[in-house]
C-alpha cells in the first residue's frame, strides 16, 4: 500500500510532536538530550526525503481532509510542489541544526528548557507548509510562533532575554492579526476559508490594496522586513545558537512561503503596482539591514541584521516576478522567481552555517561574542574557522559559491526589465539593480570585518587565547553545510531544475536549463548569459596556483626570510590591531550620519593629564525612535487612562456591552 505524500508528511509532524512530549516527560533522564536530537535528525531526514520525492516525480499534488478544526470546514492539508520545496528547506536545515545540537546543546540547565520545544518548533514549521485552509494555516502559524518564543526565552534569568522574548511575542501577535484580516478579505463574506475556494474569488481595487498591505505586514513581520524587523536581532541574539540557526535560516523562509502562497496563488492575478511596492520594501530592507550589521560588535546581532538584508533580496526577487507577471512577461517572472526560491534555499544553508559557527565561538570562548574581545581564533578553532569562512564568502555572493548563483540570477532578471512598459517600473527595476550592487559590496565589507576581526590577528582577550573547538557532531554539521554551499555553487543545475517544477506548478514554468548541459545555467540565451560553476572553479584554482608559482619562482632570484612587517609597531600587542569599530569607520562616516545620525566623540585630555584618551560612538535607531517608541509611549498612556474601566458599576458595564453590540451590528450591516 502506497501512503500519500501528504499523509506521510503529517505522520512525521505527529512523530515530532510525540518526541516533544517525550522530551517534556523525561527531560531529567540521563542521555535524553542526545536521544531527542537524534530523533529530530532522523525525522527531519524523513521529511527531506518526502519533499525530494514529491519534487522529483511523484504525483505533484497530494490532498487530505481531516474532521478537525471548524465544524463546517474540517482541516485541509495539501502537499504540492511549492510546499514540497519549502519542506526541503525546513527539513534539510532542521537535520543540520539537530545534528549540530548533539555537540552543542546536550548539557546544562538551558538544554533542558530547550529540549521540549525544539521538535515542536520543527513540527509547527512543517505544519504551516501543509495547511490548505485559513484556519489550519493560522493555527499552525501561531503554534510555530509560540514554540519559537519559548525557545527564545530559554535563558530567562537575563533581563535582556526576557525583553527580547516579550518584543518577539508582540510582533508575532501583530503578524498573526494581519494574516487573520488578510484571510478574512480573501475568504469574503461567504467565509470560504478553504484555499481551493479562495482561489475562485475575485477582488476589487480596495480589497487588493488591503490584501497586499496585510500580506506584507503579516509575512514581513516574521521575515524581518523593515520596519518590522525590531524583534529579530534581540531574539536571535538571545536564543541558543542552534535555535538561532533555525529561526534565521528556516522560520524566515516559512514567511517567504506564506508571501508566495498569498500573492502568487490565493490572491489571483497581481495588480500592476504590487511588484513596485514589494521591490521597494525589499530594497530598503536589504540596504538598511547591512548598514545595521556594520554598526554591530555583537557577532550574533551582526548575523541577525544580515538576515534582514537577505530577506530583502528575496522580496526584491518576488516583487520583480510580480511586475513581470502583471505586464505579461512570464519568462522574466520565471527567472525572478527562480532567483528568489534559490536564494531562499541558499540563505537557509549559509546563514545556518554562520550561526552554527557563532555558536562554536561562544562554546569555545565561554560565551564571548563581542568582536572586540575575539581575534586569533583561526589557530584555536581550525574547523570552525574554515566553515565560517565558506559561509562568509557565500553570503557575500563570491563565486563559485551558492550565494553568487542566486544573486547572479537576480541580476539577469533585472536586465530583462528593459522589456517592461515605459513608466515607473521601467525606471524602478534598474534603480533596484543598482541598490542590489551596493548591497553586494556592503555584504562583502561586512563579512570581511566579521571574519577578519574574530578569526584573524592576535587574541584580544583571555577567552580568545584559551578557546577550544566544539564537539565532533557539531563540526560534522558545519562541514556538511559548508560542503552544500560549495556544491550548490559549482553544480546548481539539478536544484534549478527542481525549482523549475515549482514554477510550473504555479502556472509559470521556468526556462529550460538543459540547453548547455547540466553543468551550465543559461537563464536567457547562450549568447546573452551563461554560468558554469565548474569552469569558474577550475579557472580560479588555476589562476591562483599560477600566480603563486610565478611570484615565488620569478619574483626574485633567491629566497629571503625576514620578520613580518609590523606596521611600525614592534610590540606584539593586540592593541595595535584594527578593532571592529575602526574597521567599519569609513563606511560608518559615509552612511551612518544619514541612516543613524551617528556621531563620533573623541575625548582627549590636556597635556600632562594622565587620564586615557577615549573614543565614543553615538548612534540612534531611527526606526525604533520614530515608530516604536511613540507607539509604546502612547499605549502606556492609553492603558493608564483605560484602567478606570476596572472600577465601573454594573449599570455602566452593561451600557458598554450594549453599545459595542450595536456598533458590531452596524458594521456587519454595512459590510453586507
Amino acid at each position: 500500500m502506497v501512503v500519500p505524500a501528504v499523509s506521510l508528511a503529517l505522520l512525521l509532524v505527529l512523530a515530532l510532536l510525540g518526541v516533544s512530549i517525550v522530551a517534556t516527560a523525561a527531560r531529567r533522564w540521563s542521555g535524553i538530550a542526545r536521544t531527542i536530537y537524534a530523533a529530530c535528525v532522523l525525522l527531519s531526514l524523513g521529511g527531506l526525503a518526502t519533499a525530494v520525492t514529491c519534487l522529483a516525480g511523484a504525483p505533484s499534488v497530494s490532498e487530505l481532509t481531516l474532521p478537525l478544526g471548524l465544524p463546517w470546514l474540517g482541516a485541509h492539508f495539501r502537499l504540492d510542489l511549492l510546499s514540497a520545496f519549502f519542506l526541503l528547506i525546513v527539513n534539510l536545515a532542521g537535520a543540520l541544526a539537530s545534528l549540530y545540537a548533539l555537540g552543542y546543546a546536550v548539557d546544562g540547565l538551558t538544554a533542558g528548557r530547550v529540549l521540549p520545544f525544539f521538535p515542536a518548533f520543527l513540527a509547527g514549521m512543517n505544519l504551516v507548509l501543509l495547511a490548505d485552509d485559513a484556519f489550519s494555516f493560522l493555527l499552525a502559524w501561531e503554534f510555530m510562533s509560540l514554540a519559537s518564543w519559548a525557545l527564545v526565552l530559554a535563558e530567562h534569568e537575563q533581563a535582556e532575554t526576557r525583553s527580547a522574548a516579550y518584543l518577539y511575542l508582540v510582533m508575532a501577535g501583530l503578524g498573526t492579526a494581519a494574516l487573520l484580516l488578510c484571510f478574512g478579505l480573501l475568504a469574503g463574506p461567504e467565509g470560504a476559508f478553504a484555499f481551493a475556494a479562495i482561489r475562485l474569488r475575485d477582488h476589487g481595487m480596495l480589497s487588493t490594496i488591503l490584501i497586499l498591505t496585510l500580506a506584507l505586514i503579516g509575512t514581513g513581520s516574521k521575515a524581518g522586513l523593515l520596519p518590522l524587523h525590531a524583534w529579530l536581532p534581540p531574539a536571535h541574539a538571545a536564543a541558543p545558537s542552534h535555535v538561532s540557526a533555525l529561526m534565521s535560516g528556516v522560520m524566515t523562509k516559512v514567511a517567504v512561503y506564506a508571501a508566495i502562497r498569498l500573492l502568487f496563488d490565493l490572491a489571483g492575478p497581481p495588480a500592476g503596482w504590487w511588484g513596485a511596492v514589494v521591490m521597494i520594501v525589499g530594497a530598503i530592507s536589504a540596504v538598511m539591514g547591512l548598514l545595521y550589521a556594520l554598526m554591530q560588535s555583537d557577532l550574533k546581532r551582526l548575523l541577525a541584521y544580515s538576515t534582514v538584508e537577505n530577506l530583502g533580496v528575496i522580496y526584491v526577487c518576488l516583487g520583480l516576478a510580480l511586475s513581470f507577471l502583471a505586464n505579461g512577461m512570464p519568462a522574466g517572472a520565471s527567472l525572478a522567481l527562480t532567483a528568489g526560491l534559490l536564494h531562499a534555499l541558499n540563505h537557509s544553508l549559509f546563514k545556518g552555517l554562520l550561526f552554527m559557527g557563532a555558536g562554536s565561538v561562544l562554546h569555545g570562548t565561554g560565551g564571548e561574542r563581542s568582536l572586540e574581545a575575539l581575534g586569533g581564533l583561526i589557530h584555536r578553532l581550525p574547523v570552525t574557522s574554515v566553515c565560517f569562512l565558506i559561509g562568509a564568502a557565500a553570503i557575500s555572493a563570491l563565486p563559485p559559491l551558492n550565494g553568487f548563483v542566486s544573486e547572479w540570477l537576480l541580476f539577469q532578471a533585472i536586465l530583462q526589465s528593459i522589456g517592461l512598459p515605459l513608466g515607473f517600473l521601467r525606471f524602478l527595476a534598474p534603480a533596484v539593480g543598482g541598490v542590489m550592487a551596493l548591497v553586494a559590496a556592503l555584504a562583502a565589507a561586512c563579512f570581511v570585518r566579521a571574519y577578519g576581526i574574530a578569526f584573524l590577528g592576535r587574541p584580544r582577550s583571555e577567552a580568545a587565547r584559551t578557546a577550544h573547538e566544539i564537539a565532533r557532531p557539531a563540526q560534522i554539521a558545519m562541514g556538511t553545510a559548508a560542503l552544500l554551499c560549495c556544491l550548490l555553487g559549482v553544480f546548481p543545475g539539478p536544484m534549478v531544475d527542481l525549482i523549475g517544477t515549482v514554477g510550473a506548478s504555479l502556472g509559470r514554468p521556468l526556462p529550460a536549463e538543459a540547453t548547455q548541459g547540466w553543468l551550465s545555467l543559461v537563464p536567457v540565451a547562450p549568447t546573452v548569459s551563461s554560468y558554469n560553476g565548474l569552469v569558474l572553479l577550475l579557472f580560479i584554482a588555476f589562476s591562483s596556483i599560477a600566480a603563486a608559482f610565478v611570484i615565488h619562482r620569478f619574483a626574485s632570484d633567491r629566497l629571503r626570510r625576514g620578520p613580518a612587517w609590523d606596521c611600525g609597531y614592534p610590540e606584539p600587542s593586540s592593541a595595535t590591531q584594527y578593532t571592529a569599530s575602526s574597521f567599519s569607520q569609513p563606511l560608518r562616516r559615509l552612511f551612518g550620519g544619514y541612516a543613524f545620525l551617528a556621531r563620533e566623540q573623541v575625548i582627549m585630555p590636556e597635556p600632562g593629564d594622565m587620564r586615557p584618551a577615549m573614543f565614543r560612538l553615538v548612534w540612534r535607531d531611527l526606526v525604533w525612535d520614530s515608530l516604536y517608541a511613540p507607539v509604546t509611549t502612547g499605549l502606556t498612556h492609553l492603558t493608564g487612562r483605560l484602567n478606570t474601566l476596572q472600577f465601573l458599576t454594573i449599570r455602566r458595564y452593561l451600557s458598554l456591552v450594549f453599545g459595542a453590540l450595536v456598533l458590531l451590528l452596524l458594521a456587519l450591516a454595512a459590510w453586507r
